[in-house]
C-alpha cells in the first residue's frame, strides 16, 4: 500500500517536536534541580559555620541581651540551650533549622529579640530598590558606549574595551568615597548622610553601576564584534540600510543576549555589594543591618540575611536561565 507524502508529513513533523519538547522539559527540570541543590548547599554551609564558630552560642546570646561580656554559669546557660536547642545533637539542630526555613522561620535576632524575617522585611525595600536602579543605570551606561566604540576602528575599539576593563576593576568602596568627597562634601550637591529619597539614592546608585557597566559592556562588546561579521549584516547593508540602523536594530539585539544572562549574576552581586555602599553612605537597608549584626555577633540575623541573598540570587539566575533556554532555540536541542 502506498502512503502519500501529505499523509507522511504530520507524523514526521510530530515526532521531532515531541522529542524537542521532552528535551526542553528535561533541561528545565535539570536547571531547577541544580538551583535547589545550590540553595541547599548555601543553607548547609551557613548552618555549619554557625555551629563551629568559637565560643558558646548561649553565652554570646546572654552577653548580647544583657550588655555584659562575662562568664556564665551552667545554671544560666541551661534555659537558653533548651530554648534554642543548642544542647541537642548537630543532626537534630540541622533538621530543626531546615524545618524552620521551609516554614519561613529564619530564627530570632540575638540582639533585637525579634524575628529575623520581620527585620529583613522592613529593610529589604531600600536595598532592592538600590540594586534595581544600579542595574538599570549600568545598562544605560553600557549600551550607548558599546554603540559608539564597538565594531569600528581598531583604535576606538581598543579604547572602549580598556575603559570597560578599568570600570569593572574599580573597587566600589573607593568609588563611593570619591563620589562622597567630591559631590557631597566639596560641591554639596547631595547629602552626606543618605536616606531613601531620590536625591539620597543617586550617589549609591552610581557607585554600584560603574563597575557593573564595565562587566556588561565587555559581554556586549565581544558578542557585538562577532555579530558584525555575520552574513546578515552585509545583506542588510546591501539592501540600503544605514550603518547606524544595522548596528542599533540588528547587531545590538543579538549582542544583548549574553548581557541579559549576566544580569542574573548582577542582581546577586549588587545585593552583596550594597553592604559596603550602604555603610559608606550611611544608607538604611540590609547592608547596614548586616554590618551591625556582624559587629554585635548577632549570628542569627547574619545567617538570615545570607540565606535570603542566596535565595534571591539562585531564583533570579534560574529565571534568567530558563528564559534564555526558552527564547534561544539553539539551546533546546541539548541538555
Amino acid at each position: 500500500m502506498t502512503v502519500s507524502l501529505a499523509e507522511a508529513i504530520p507524523i514526521g513533523n510530530g515526532r521531532p517536536r515531541r522529542r524537542q519538547a521532552a528535551t526542553l522539559l528535561q533541561r528545565v527540570l535539570l536547571r531547577i534541580g541544580f538551583a535547589l541543590f545550590v540553595l541547599w548547599g548555601a543553607v548547609t554551609t551557613v548552618f555549619l559555620v554557625l555551629a563551629i564558630l568559637p565560643g558558646d552560642r548561649a553565652t554570646i546570646l546572654l552577653n548580647i541581651t544583657s550588655g555584659q561580656a562575662i562568664e556564665r554559669t551552667p545554671e544560666e546557660l541551661a534555659p537558653i540551650n533548651a530554648r534554642y536547642g543548642f544542647d541537642q545533637p548537630i543532626a537534630a539542630q540541622y533538621g530543626r533549622y531546615v524545618f524552620g526555613l521551609l516554614h519561613g522561620d529564619l530564627g530570632t535576632s540575638y540582639e533585637l529579640q525579634r524575628p529575623v524575617l520581620n527585620i529583613i522585611r522592613e529593610q529589604i525595600a531600600p536595598t532592592f530598590t538600590l540594586a534595581i536602579a544600579a542595574l538599570a543605570l549600568a545598562w544605560v551606561f553600557a549600551i550607548p558606549w558599546t554603540l559608539l566604540t564597538a565594531g569600528r576602528s581598531q583604535r576606538l575599539g581598543s579604547f572602549g574595551s580598556a575603559a570597560e576593563t578599568v570600570m569593572a576593576g574599580l573597587p566600589q568602596y573607593w568609588i563611593g568615597i570619591l563620589l562622597l568627597v567630591v559631590f557631597a562634601i566639596e560641591l554639596r550637591w547631595f547629602p552626606v548622610i543618605g536616606g531613601t529619597a531620590l536625591v539620597d539614592t543617586v550617589l549609591p546608585t552610581v557607585t554600584l553601576a560603574i563597575p557593573l557597566a564595565g562587566f556588561i559592556g565587555q559581554s556586549i562588546r565581544s558578542e557585538f564584534d562577532r555579530t558584525m561579521r555575520e552574513p546578515f549584516v552585509l545583506s542588510a547593508r546591501a539592501r540600503g540600510m544605514s550603518a547606524a540602523g544595522v548596528r542599533s536594530r540588528h547587531v545590538l539585539r543579538h549582542a544583548l543576549i549574553p548581557a541579559i544572562t549576566l544580569s542574573g549574576w548582577a542582581i546577586g552581586h549588587l545585593l552583596s555589594g550594597t553592604v559596603l555602599v550602604e555603610s559608606v553612605f550611611a544608607r538604611p537597608g540590609l547592608g547596614s543591618v548586616l554590618v551591625n549584626a556582624v559587629s554585635n555577633k548577632d549570628f542569627a540575623l547574619v545567617a538570615g540575611i545570607v540565606i535570603l541573598n542566596s535565595f534571591i540570587y539562585v531564583v533570579i539566575n534560574l529565571i534568567v536561565d530558563l528564559v534564555y533556554v526558552v527564547v534561544d532555540p539553539r539551546l533546546r536541542g541539548s541538555v
